[in-house]
C-alpha cells in the first residue's frame, strides 16, 4: 500500500504543489495553468516525466475533465446531478466513488473491492488530504481524480460563497 500527502499552496495562483509519500520523498508535482478560460492541470512523478494533463472541458450544467496519461489512455471524471451528495462519473476505467466526496472522504472501488482511500484533514493549512493506494499501478490516476475533484469542489464553493455575498 501506497501513501501519499497532498498539501497545496494557498498562495500559488497558478496552482503548482508537491506531492510527497509516506516517507517525505517528492513523488508527484502538479503545475496548474494561470488565466485559462478552462483549467488545466499537468502531473510530473518526482523525476519530472509527465504523468497526466487534466483539462476542463465545456459542460452545462456539471463540470467535466479529461485526463489523458502518459501512455495515452484518456478518461473523463464529470460530475452528476444529486440532492444530497456529490457524485462523479469516470469513464472508461471500471472505479466506483464510494463515500462523501463534498467531505472529501471517499473511496475508489473496484469490483466492490477497496483500492484507495482519500480523506482531507481539516482544520490544516494548507488543504491536506491523505491518500491510500492498495494498487501502486492505481497511482496515477488516483492522484490525477483527486487534483480533478479538488478542483471541482473549489470552483463550487467559490461560486457558492459569492452568490451568498
Amino acid at each position: 500500500m501506497r501513501k501519499f500527502e497532498i498539501s497545496q499552496k494557498f498562495w500559488s495562483l497558478a496552482g503548482k504543489f508537491d506531492i510527497f509519500d509516506e516517507d517525505g520523498r517528492l513523488a508527484y508535482q502538479v503545475q496548474g495553468s494561470f488565466l485559462k478560460l478552462f483549467k488545466e492541470f499537468t502531473i510530473f512523478d518526482g523525476q519530472g516525466k509527465t504523468v497526466s494533463h487534466i483539462k476542463q472541458q465545456f459542460s452545462f450544467p456539471f463540470q467535466k475533465f479529461m485526463v489523458t496519461f502518459a501512455d495515452g489512455k484518456e478518461i473523463t471524471i464529470q460530475k452528476r446531478f444529486s440532492l444530497l451528495k456529490a457524485k462523479y462519473d469516470i469513464s472508461d476505467f471500471g472505479l466506483e466513488v464510494a463515500g462523501d466526496i463534498w467531505n472529501m472522504t471517499f473511496s475508489l472501488l473496484n469490483q466492490g473491492r477497496e483500492v484507495a482511500k482519500i480523506h482531507q484533514e481539516w482544520f490544516k493549512f494548507p488543504s491536506t488530504y491523505r491518500v491510500e493506494i492498495a494498487d501502486d499501478s492505481l497511482s496515477d490516476l488516483v492522484i490525477s481524480l483527486v487534483i480533478a475533484i479538488d478542483y471541482i469542489k473549489e470552483k463550487e464553493s467559490s461560486a457558492a460563497s459569492s452568490a451568498s455575498s
